[in-house]
């Protein structure tokens, strides 16, 4: 018997066998990325995202009342609040122009399906600011122009109509190599259009009878086997505290303070602690230390003028009674106070960072709130949503500080009505750094907006890391285990030790209009291997100012600026 519509019933069972058909291939997505980063690759980003909207459907198909209406709202909102990675925001989006189609209808046939699918593709490119084709939006369009081709000839019977949908979108995804050269070179298709292809895949068996199993397990709707993807970074648990005190002070200038002054400063505070952020602003100079002797610190910043905004704070007293607090309380009562019972304020912050040095770094810049996360694990929509709601600011400035994240940030920007949300659309964390630094509190938000823009394009970034397989890219043969360090626009230099790869690195990024140079080394590097390296660098790049942070992030040994 020809079946020619379906109901939500039926539409909730399919979306769930597609979700499910996802979820049990991740892996292989995550394979088929080009770079063999250990990162949250396309797989993992798409099958969350995907999980959070299949957990909404699955709850109201267990009330046994689903009408068109109430499934699209849990297929849409669900899919945009834990769309996590460009690939999962664009799928979430591809969600939500579907269900617009769809929604006034208690049946939906196959005209009302190919124009949702229009709707869908629609949606998705105007969702990303610069579309590329030979990506999961080609697919998406290819399924879509074959859907109209269907519906505009007649087509009846549903279950071919769906059958030719997926050949198309299959056809299509085999070309997307051909579209980007990049894709050829590693010899993979697109790993986004190929999940698309997958929740499809799964919709057509079940819709065909395929045995499918439509419950859910709650590993496979929770991110990372049942955490939290991001987390406040204030609500972390037990840390090494090299140095008790975090202090912070305005110094007012009376004498001059040039570069080779600062760099003197610097050089002291780094030899009574760390985590040191010194900001020269005219005539004030900002500074940030965490040393076992704040006073060591006032005392050589006296020697330039007088100290405002002292501020002092007992880091392991701290970290002690917090713990305290956190093992006497339940575990939503460990939570930050709600916006609302905070002070209100013109503006806030909120940056996506990992690891405790750098951490340390952007909350001593005035960052108010640090999701945790980036390349192993891209925050969601609703990670963002969270972080903004903990701010009672007028105007939230967002710092994503990967590529990945900033289409859920701007998603995010779009859901909230009652603040003036801002994405600056940093790449990378000394982007953010850098956008943070040149915030000036007497200019309004949209003019602070356009300073760090403009300023965050005049920072190169470079980060070393460890391919986790063999592949070529970038004309580069890249066995499993070497170091690579990666540009912003792709692998610069590829070996076996990682001093030497840093060094390559940083030559192919410095132009003859560098001054400075800045150095994160991560968790898996020792003090010594880091100031080693310092000392090459600022051999070789004399007339440049040389600065070494603790990152403490973990899987990329070394992040380095130069502007």
């Amino acid at each position: 018997m020809v079946t020619n519509s379906i109901d939500a019933g039926v539409m909730a069972d399919l979306f769930l066998a597609g979700a499910k058909n996802l979820e049990r291939n991740k892996e292989w997505i995550n394979d088929l990325n080009v770079f063999p980063v250990p990162d949250g690759d396309t797989g993992t980003n798409m099958t969350l995202t995907i999980m959070s909207a299949a957990k909404e459907v699955s709850a109201l198909r267990g009330t046994g009342d689903i009408d068109m209406q109430s499934l699209c709202k849990a297929i849409s909102s669900g899919s945009l609040r834990g769309a996590r990675g460009n690939s999962g925001v664009i799928l979430s989006q591809l969600f939500r122009g579907f269900t617009k189609g769809v929604k006034e209808y208690d049946h939906i046939t196959i005209p009302v399906i190919a124009a949702a699918f229009d709707k869908a593709v629609e949606t998705a490119y105007k969702a990303v600011m610069k579309p590329k084709e030979g990506t999961i939006l080609t697919v998406a369009k290819g399924a879509a122009i074959k859907a109209k081709e269907l519906a505009d000839n007649g087509t009846e019977d549903m279950e071919d109509f769906l059958r030719q949908i997926i050949e198309r979108a299959k056809d299509v995804l085999e070309q997307t190599p051909e579209m980007l050269p990049v894709l050829k070179q590693a010899g993979v298709v697109d790993s986004g259009g190929q999940g698309l292809v997958l929740v499809l895949q799964g919709i057509y068996d079940a819709f065909t009878g395929k045995e499918t199993d439509f419950s859910l397990s709650e590993a496979e709707t929770s991110p990372a086997g049942g955490r939290s993807a991001a987390v406040n970074v204030d609500a972390q648990a037990d840390a090494d505290i090299k140095f008790g005190y975090c202090t912070e002070f305005i110094i007012m200038l009376n004498k001059v303070f040039n570069i080779k002054t600062e760099l003197d400063f610097k050089a002291y505070l780094e030899s009574i602690g760390d985590s040191i952020v010194v900001v020269a602003d005219d005539d004030v100079v900002k500074v940030h230390v965490h040393t076992n002797d704040p006073g060591l610190a006032i005392q050589r910043a006296l020697k330039y003028g007088a100290l405002s905004n002292m501020k002092i704070d007992n880091m392991r007293l701290e970290h002690q009674e917090k713990l305290f607090k956190m093992s006497q309380k339940a575990p939503e009562e460990t939570k930050r106070k709600p916006a609302a019972d905070q002070p209100r304020k013109e503006v806030g912050f909120i940056a996506v960072s990992v690891g405790d040095g750098i951490n340390e770094i952007f909350k001593g810049l005035g960052v108010d709130y640090i999701i945790e996360g980036g390349q192993t694990m891209n925050p969601s929509t609703e990670d963002m949503l969270n972080a903004i709601d903990q701010i009672n600011a007028d105007s939230i400035f967002i710092l994503p500080n990967n590529k990945n994240i900033i289409l859920a940030a701007n998603q995010a920007q779009s859901l909230v009505k009652d603040k003036k949300i801002i994405v600056i659309p940093t790449k990378t964390v000394p982007q953010g750094i850098t956008a943070v630094i040149n915030y000036v509190p007497d200019m309004t938000a949209e003019e602070n907006a356009e300073v760090m823009c403009r300023e965050i394009k005049c920072v190169s970034t470079g980060q070393v890391t460890y391919a986790v397989r063999d592949t070529s890219i970038d004309d580069k043969e890249i066995k499993q285990g070497d170091f690579m360090g990666i540009g912003d626009s792709g692998i610069l230099t590829v070996g076996t030790a990682i001093s030497e790869v840093t060094m390559n690195m940083i030559d192919e990024m410095m132009s003859d209009d560098m001054e400075l140079i800045s150095i994160y080394y991560g968790s898996d590097i020792t003090d010594e291997d880091a100031e080693s390296l310092r000392s090459r660098v600022e051999d070789k790049y004399s007339s440049c100012d040389i600065e070494l942070q603790y990152g403490g992030q973990p899987i990329y040994y070394y992040i380095v600026s130069a502007e």
